[in-house]
Order: structure tokens, then C-alpha cells, then sequence
């Protein structure tokens, strides 16, 4: 079971850098309205807090904290739509 709720984790943490990827990628006005500490190293930093929290709920849930997998997946969520409604041009 935990082996499972780990590739899950790991397969929506794959979608999240690839929304987060288009989003840096689309050069929406939003994109220069962020701190100047996100820019640095060309918005990169932002990958580094994605993976952080990839990595954090991959742990968590290899070490029996099932619930984690439904947080990841709220967070999955909220990705889909931030990354929706900017890439479609919405906001």
C-alpha cells in the first residue's frame, strides 16, 4: 500500500514541476509583479520549492503518514487551477 501512495505522490509531483514549468515559461504579466528573490537564477528558485515539497510529502508518506497523499493531492488541485486559469489567460 505504501508503495502505491508513493509512485501516486511521485507521479503528481512529475505534473506539478511540468505545470510550474509552463507557468515560468508563458511570460505572464503576473511573472514580473513576483519578489526579486523569485527571479533569481531565472525564477529557479520557485523549482527548488517545488521539489521541496515533493520530496517532503514523499518522505512522509514512505514513513506511514497516509494522509499526506491527500494534502499532495489538494495541492495537485490548486496547481491545476492557478496553472489553468494563467496559462489560459483567465487572470
Amino acid at each position: 500500500m505504501a508503495r502505491v501512495a508513493v509512485i501516486f505522490v511521485f507521479l503528481m509531483g512529475i505534473g506539478n514541476f511540468a505545470m510550474h514549468k509552463a507557468v515560468l515559461e508563458s511570460g505572464h504579466p503576473l511573472l514580473g509583479r513576483m519578489p526579486w528573490f523569485v527571479h533569481m537564477l531565472g525564477g529557479r528558485i520557485t523549482l527548488v520549492t517545488e521539489f521541496l515539497v515533493l520530496l517532503a510529502a514523499l518522505l512522509l508518506v514512505a514513513n506511514g503518514w497516509p494522509a499526506i497523499v491527500w494534502a499532495y493531492c489538494g495541492y495537485t488541485a490548486l496547481n491545476i487551477a492557478s496553472a489553468w486559469l494563467i496559462l489560459s489567460g483567465r487572470v
